[in-house]
């Protein structure tokens, strides 16, 4: 078992309750992990939330922080997954003025060049959403802000394995 520290992404699934977040981020907390980004939401069954959670830490150390969260935490299944083994992706969105978009040919080649997609325009302002890895999304930030960000909000990683076991079987066999 490796102790050098690596990314690792833990998938939390657990039923609809109130405080679990609380309950999941203090098992981390008291082991003084930082949570790099943490993302919660419905899953593809319906009434079980998923919680995308990235940390960077050794592999002794995530094995130990499953089995707390499976046994502190009412979950219907914790894994982690090591960096090849997920496909994920960040989304951000930007709030830019307009006239910018209209007078920098510069900011046009970026948008173009990042993929980024324009999701609405105004007269004072742009909103312009990238999806991608955390380095594509650190990089549109500094090009762009180079001309002045008015806005910018950014997601936490989500992410899916790259096994062929559809999710809703892994639950089932774990429910039983």
């Amino acid at each position: 078992m490796s102790t050098e520290k690596q990314y690792f992404t833990v998938s939390v699934y657990t039923e609809n309750n109130i405080g679990l977040l609380n309950r999941i981020s203090a098992i981390f907390q008291r082991r003084h992990i930082n949570v790099e980004s943490l993302n919660t939401s419905a899953s593809e069954i319906e009434g079980v939330s998923k919680f995308t959670i990235l940390v960077h830490v050794s592999e002794s150390q995530i094995k130990k922080i499953i089995g707390q969260i499976e046994k502190q935490v009412e979950v219907i299944k914790a894994y982690y997954h090591t960096e090849e083994e997920t496909i994920y992706q960040e989304s951000c969105i930007f709030k830019i003025k307009s006239d910018l978009l209209f007078e920098e040919r510069q900011i046009q080649n970026i948008i173009k060049e990042s993929n980024a997609r324009i999701v609405t325009v105004n007269k004072e302002f742009f909103v312009l959403e990238k999806s991608g890895r955390r380095q594509e999304i650190e990089l549109l930030y500094r090009e762009l802000n180079a001309f002045g960000i008015m806005q910018f909000t950014r997601s936490g990683r989500i992410a899916v394995t790259k096994d062929e076991m559809k999710i809703s079987q892994m639950l089932a066999a774990f429910q039983h």
